[in-house]
């Protein structure tokens, strides 16, 4: 089987502001765009920024809804965390270790677009947790789950 490309479409209310965001901001390579949508290379996936006129709200914590990518390789996930410093950034949630010693350990760092949209960028210390580690219940931080107790 070949290897098929993640799609992922999201809000946002300003196509020259998404573009500074993630192509100056991310290092996205932009694709097609016309004044209600911005195509983005994010690592080879494919992200589409549509404008939308509803009200774009912050969530409270970074549970339900984020998206994100989980690098195989810590040097990209710290280059990436450098870029995201030097180019100034909003971190929701500033990189941290999650689940040290344990076969689900991994870094982690969120951000926040202009929009409200939250970014995480993972790396597993032990690739098989990506997927397994069945053993183990942990998934995310329980402080930041919104009432409904939903998790990512």
């Amino acid at each position: 089987m070949n290897q098929a490309l993640f799609h992922l479409a999201f809000p946002i209310t300003d196509v020259a502001q998404a573009k500074a965001y993630y192509v100056d901001g991310l290092g996205c390579t932009a694709g097609r765009e016309t004044h209600h949508a911005l195509i983005l290379d994010l690592y080879g996936h494919q992200l589409v920024a549509h404008v939308t006129k509803d009200p774009l709200i912050p969530q409270r914590g970074i549970y339900p809804r984020h998206f994100g990518l989980i690098f195989t390789l810590e040097s990209d996930w710290e280059t990436l965390l450098a870029r995201s410093r030097q180019q100034h950034l909003s971190f929701r949630e500033e990189p941290k270790h999650r689940f040290p010693g344990l076969p689900t350990e991994h870094r982690t760092f969120f951000l926040e677009d202009p929009f409200y949209n939250l970014i995480e960028f993972k790396y597993y210390r032990y690739a098989e947790a990506i997927f397994g580690s069945r053993d183990y219940a942990q998934i995310g931080d329980s402080l930041n789950r919104t009432p409904t107790g939903a998790h990512a």
